[in-house]
């Protein structure tokens, strides 16, 4: 036994999660000056609203809130469910200090005491 639902019910259902996704996700996906919430991500990939993006395309910033997650170069994959899918080419992670010129030694002090 099936149950068919008419086309405009199954439009407002697939609305109503993508809706949701939207209110409860942290991450957003910014191009340039332009942001947009990430519904889903996944290790080579992400997926936003079709309604909320352009074909995006190139060098693109992932965030979790205000924190720099990584930059990925992205390609457009597929279509479906309300969902731009897009996949990275590459990720790199986003460092939140500055990478060093020289071999650090593992044994130098941490801090200096004060004479007593």
């Amino acid at each position: 036994m099936s149950t068919f639902l008419p086309k405009d019910v199954e439009d407002g259902l697939r609305d109503a999660v993508i809706a949701n996704q939207r209110r409860q996700s942290r991450l957003r996906v910014q191009n340039g000056e332009e942001s947009y919430k990430v519904l889903k991500m996944w290790s080579n990939g992400f997926s936003v609203a079709t309604e909320d993006a352009p074909h995006l395309r190139g060098l693109v910033d992932l965030y979790d809130a205000g924190r720099h997650l990584s930059q990925a170069l992205i390609v457009a994959s597929e279509v479906g469910d309300g969902e731009m899918r897009y996949e990275f080419k590459r990720s790199t992670l986003a460092a939140d200090k500055a990478p060093v010129d020289f071999a650090e030694d593992p044994n130098a002090p941490v801090g200096l005491l004060p004479r007593l």
